[in-house]
């Protein structure tokens, strides 16, 4: 098959590697595999056989949307099937399918607001929901092909080296820095343990960068926290730190948990519904300071993090081959 990707930036996050990786398994099984994008720094990562469009799918503009559909129309003999990953390279999809009638899908990453944003989703030709919470979430949005398929994982090649607390205080943060996240949830908190022994390291970039580290000075702690942006050896830093902090307030997963627990590096958690059927154990509230402070607390008295399991996490190449199914499918009822 030939597929093209339509992702916003290829900067940094959940999104931007769940592709990276998908990208790679789709050229193992033999696919020709285009990427339309405004671009970014994971571009250096991708295989050399990618052959990447630069275009400014990212920008929430009629005019801009309109130019990328002349652009993708002009080429769209290049291409079996059109795959977006976000609303706006959804919009920029269905626009281009209705012009040329090339099938289109979508995968839907995250708890999209319920509005007009998300439209494109009913005229698609299938939408891939990476969790069951996701597919319930958007369930009047979606068309009748619908599936989900969930995150996978890669073999890990480090594994946790088992050194936690006390003897070993390293917190780590890792994801883009957006309000979503909720990594002013967990500075908040770590404020209230000053007089407690730990460090946190916060790999990834984003728009709230600045502001987080204005927050980080003025909670005091500018000589605990250390903000290294993007990174690229996230398994060598799960490997050694203590346990991982995922503060989010929403998401359609959590990959950043799924890869901790796959190395094996203890995680505190969010209470969202798509990480739920992962737990054996109540999680902390989203956005609740004092709730993340207690946990914080017990965690660094020795006490287990929150009760996530990972018997059973789907494999990245699980998830190539779904997608690949549902690709057949598709292109059998256009």
């Amino acid at each position: 098959m030939r597929i093209l990707h339509l992702v916003p930036e290829f900067e940094e996050g959940g999104v931007e590697r769940y592709v990276l990786q998908l990208v790679k398994e789709q050229l193992a099984q033999g696919h020709q595999v285009y990427l339309a994008t405004a671009g970014g720094k994971l571009e250096s990562l991708l295989p050399p056989e990618i052959k990447v469009i630069h275009l400014p799918v990212h920008r929430k503009n009629l005019i801009t949307g309109l130019y990328c559909v002349f652009r993708l129309a002009q080429n769209i003999k290049l291409w079996d099937l059109l795959h977006a990953h976000s609303r706006v390279p959804a919009w920029i999809a269905w626009w281009t399918s209705g012009l040329t009638e090339l099938p289109w899908i979508m995968t839907a990453h995250a708890m999209y607001s319920l509005n007009a944003g998300i439209t494109p989703l009913k005229h698609a030709n299938g939408v891939i929901c990476i969790s069951d919470a996701v597919k319930r979430h958007l369930v009047e949005y979606l068309p009748a092909q619908t599936v989900t398929i969930p995150n996978g994982v890669r073999k890990p090649s480090l594994f946790w080296e088992g050194k936690g607390f006390p003897g070993n205080s390293r917190f780590l943060f890792v994801g883009r820095l957006t309000r979503l996240k909720g990594l002013d949830t967990a500075l908040r908190a770590l404020g209230g343990l000053k007089n407690r022994d730990w460090t946190l390291d916060v790999i990834g970039d984003g728009p709230q960068r600045t502001e987080l580290e204005n927050l980080m000075k003025e909670l005091g702690l500018k000589e605990r926290i250390a903000f290294h942006g993007f990174r690229d050896d996230v398994e060598a830093w799960m490997a050694r730190s203590s346990c991982l902090l995922f503060p989010s307030n929403q998401e359609g997963m959590g990959l950043a948990v799924l890869e901790a627990l796959n190395v094996g590096l203890p995680v505190l958690a969010s209470d969202l519904e798509p990480l739920r059927p992962l737990a054996s154990g109540p999680l902390i509230p989203p956005g609740n300071v004092d709730a993340w402070r207690q946990a914080i607390e017990k965690v660094l008295d020795g006490e287990p993090a929150s009760p996530l399991l990972s018997e059973r996490l789907p494999t990245f190449e699980e998830t190539a081959r779904g997608t690949e199914e549902f690709y057949k499918e598709i292109l059998l009822s256009s």
